[in-house]
C-alpha cells in the first residue's frame, strides 16, 4: 500500500519558491504515495488539481481527523507542513503547526522575521511568541527578543544567535531538512527525530550549453525573493565603480523587499542605465535569462540552515554562480560555484567581475559541473522515494515524539528540579 501523505505547502500561483519546489515533485509523488495536497489560498493555479486532490485548510480550525477523512486506504495518515521564513505564506501553517501533530518540512532555521512579521500582519500573539523565546532560549532569547519587538534592533540580527526554529517543533513528529547544518541543528534539539533529503528539481529535458556570449554587455542576473539577507546593497556597490571600465547590464528578477531604497541605492551608485528591475518575472522568462548570463549572484548573510532553490534553478541553466562562503552554500564544491569570503565582500565581487569580463568563458566549467550535479542528486524521483520513506516510519515516530513531549511538560512542572532527575528524565528522552 502507498503511504497517505497530506501536503500543506504554497502551491503556485504563490509567489515563493517553495510553491514552485512543490509543484516540480507532485507527479513523481503522486506516483508513490496516496497524495492530497492542503493550502490556504483562496486561489491556485488549477493545473495542481490535474495531478493530485487540493484541499482548502484552515489554519486556525482544521483537526487530524479532518486529514483523516480527506485521505485513501486504510493506512496512516503523514501530515507534511511546510515552514518558511515568508509570513505571506507560511504564518497560517504555523499556527496548524503548533496544533496538529506533523512532520515539518524546515525549509529555514532562522524565521525570526517571519515570526514577528506573523505577528503584526496575521495575529500571531506576542505572549505566546515570549513565552516560547524564554522557554527555548532563556532570558537573554527574551530580551533579545524584546529588543527587536520595541525596534531597538532587527529580526534578521535576531536570527544570527536566536533562530527560531524551535517555536514550530513543540507538536512536531519529526522535521524534514534539505542541509547538513540543519539537520545537525535539529538532531541537537534532541526532541525529534529529524531526516535529510537533498533539495528536489526537475532539470530541463536538455542541458543549456554552458557557455556564454564572447562579446556584447556581460550579462549578471539577481533573482528571487530578494530580502535584507541577499546582499544586493553590496551587489550595486561593488558594480558602481566598474560602469565606466566594463560594458555590463543586471537584471534584478524578483520581488525586492524596498523598492524605493532600491531606487536610490541605483541613483547613488549611478547604475541607473546598466539595471533593469523586472519585478516578478514567469518562469521561462527567468530561465532564459539564466541561459545567457555571465554570472549570477546567490549571496547570503545571515545563512542559517537553508539550501537555495535558486541554486538548483541556475546549475538547471548551466550558469555560473557566486555564493557567500557559509552554510550550505560553502559546502558546496568548488567546482560548481564561485565562493566568496564575507569579510571583503565588495572587493572580492568586484575582483570577481572584472576576472570574468577578461575571461568570459570562465565560468563553463562551473556550469557543466553543476548541471551534472543536479541531475545526480536532486531529481524528483529520489526526493519522493525519501518522502514515501519517512511518511511510512510516521507511526513510530509519532509515538516517540509524543512520549519525549510528556516528559518534556513533566520536566517543566517540577519546581526544584535536581540533577539526578532531570539526567534521569532527559535519559527517558
Amino acid at each position: 500500500m502507498k503511504p497517505k501523505v497530506h501536503w500543506v505547502s504554497p502551491i503556485p500561483e504563490a509567489t515563493t519558491d517553495i510553491a514552485h519546489y512543490t509543484y516540480r515533485i507532485l507527479p513523481e509523488l503522486a506516483a508513490v504515495t496516496d497524495l492530497t495536497v492542503w493550502t490556504d489560498a483562496r486561489h491556485w493555479d488549477r493545473a495542481v488539481d490535474a495531478i493530485c486532490p487540493v484541499r482548502k485548510i484552515d489554519p486556525h480550525h482544521t483537526l487530524p481527523r479532518d486529514f483523516a477523512r480527506s485521505g485513501h486506504g486504510d493506512g496512516p495518515d503523514a501530515i507534511f507542513i511546510h515552514i518558511g521564513n515568508s509570513w505571506a505564506h507560511h504564518a497560517g501553517f504555523l499556527q496548524l503547526a503548533r496544533r496538529v501533530p506533523s512532520i515539518i518540512v524546515l525549509h529555514d532555521l532562522a524565521i525570526q522575521e517571519m515570526l514577528h512579521d506573523s505577528m503584526r500582519f496575521a495575529g500571531f500573539p506576542r505572549d505566546v511568541y515570549e513565552a516560547e523565546m524564554l522557554r527555548w532560549y532563556g532570558e537573554p532569547g527574551l530580551a533579545a527578543a524584546q529588543d527587536v519587538l520595541a525596534r531597538r534592533s532587527g529580526a534578521n540580527v535576531l536570527s544570527e544567535t536566536y533562530p527560531g526554529f524551535h517555536l514550530a517543533l513543540d507538536r512536531a513528529v519529526a522535521v524534514l531538512s534539505h542541509t547538513p547544518a540543519a539537520f545537525e541543528a535539529v538532531q541537537a534539539t534532541g526532541i525529534v527525530p529529524a531526516y535529510q533529503l537533498d533539495l528536489p528539481f526537475r532539470p530541463s529535458q536538455t542541458a543549456p550549453s554552458a557557455e556564454r556570449a564572447q562579446d556584447g554587455p556581460l550579462r549578471l542576473v539577481q533573482f528571487g525573493h530578494i530580502g535584507p539577507n541577499r546582499r544586493l546593497w553590496e551587489v550595486l556597490e561593488a558594480l558602481g565603480p566598474l560602469k565606466d571600465e566594463i560594458d555590463f547590464r543586471l537584471d534584478i528578477m524578483g520581488n525586492v523587499w524596498d523598492r524605493s531604497v532600491l531606487s536610490e541605492k541605483l541613483e547613488r551608485f549611478g547604475l541607473e542605465a546598466h539595471v533593469t528591475v523586472h519585478g516578478f518575472v514567469p518562469e521561462p522568462e527567468l530561465d532564459a535569462a539564466l541561459a545567457e548570463a555571465h554570472l549570477v549572484f546567490n549571496l547570503r548573510y545571515p545563512t542559517m540552515g537553508e539550501a537555495s532553490g535558486s541554486q538548483l534553478r541556475i546549475w538547471n541553466a548551466s550558469a555560473a554562480a557566486v555564493v557567500t562562503d557559509l552554510g550550505w552554500y560553502g559546502s558546496l564544491p568548488d567546482d560548481t560555484v564561485f565562493k566568496i569570503p564575507l569579510d571583503g565582500e565588495i572587493a572580492a565581487l568586484r575582483d570577481l567581475v572584472r576576472r570574468i569580463h577578461g575571461e568570459r568563458s570562465l565560468g563553463a566549467i562551473l556550469g557543466r559541473t553543476g548541471r551534472a550535479r543536479l541531475e545526480a542528486r536532486h531529481t524528483p524521483a529520489l526526493y519522493a522515494k525519501g518522502i514515501a520513506e519517512i511518511a511510512e516510519r510516521f507511526p513510530e515516530d509519532a509515538a516517540q515524539s509524543l512520549h519525549a513531549r510528556r516528559l518534556r511538560e513533566t520536566l517543566a512542572k517540577v519546581p526544584h528540579k535536581t540533577p539526578l532527575y532531570e539526567a534521569a528524565l532527559k535519559k527517558r528522552m
